[in-house]
């Protein structure tokens, strides 16, 4: 498997001091999209054998506990990975909050949902979703969390 990168102390995606992970491959290719470099779903790096200590390790460091994002790329078009990742989080940090971006719109996810089951389980390890494709004649730099103004910030429990 492929990933893109793991940033241990990231202040932007998220709220505090995050983990992130960065999934590789994508579908949607957003035209002005910030990370194109996450499309191939043969390009990134190899994922190494530690990946889930090395999260576990980084969302520790130094005494702190650590939110996590889950970025890329698409993590719904990395479901088995972005899976594994979330749940193994969830139940080993029950408390933290877990952020994840897709290009997906949350109905399209929850009719995805019905007959996809690691779907279903990864929208219930998810605090924070921030969903739909970046639209680049609605970039806004302004908002938190979001590059353009089409996409949402969904909490579970309330939007999902």
């Amino acid at each position: 498997m492929r990933y893109a990168g793991l940033i241990k102390n990231d202040m932007t995606d998220g709220s505090g001091v995050c983990v992130s992970f960065w999934v590789q491959g994508c579908s949607h290719h957003c035209p002005g999209c910030h990370n194109p470099q996450t499309w191939n779903f043969n390009g990134g790096e190899e994922l190494p054998e530690d990946y889930l200590e090395q999260i576990d390790n980084a969302i520790t460091a130094n005494g702190l506990l650590r939110n996590f994002s889950l970025l890329g790329g698409e993590p719904f078009d990395n479901i088995l990975l972005s899976k594994e990742i979330l749940k193994h989080v969830r139940e080993k940090f029950p408390t933290i909050t877990i952020y994840c971006w897709t290009g997906y719109k949350i109905e399209q996810l929850k009719e995805q949902a019905k007959y996809n089951y690691a779907i279903h389980r990864m929208l219930d390890y998810i605090d924070v979703l921030i969903d739909g494709p970046y639209i680049a004649e609605q970039r806004d730099i302004t908002l938190p969390l979001r590059g353009s103004r089409n996409q949402r910030i969904l909490y579970k429990g309330k939007d999902f």
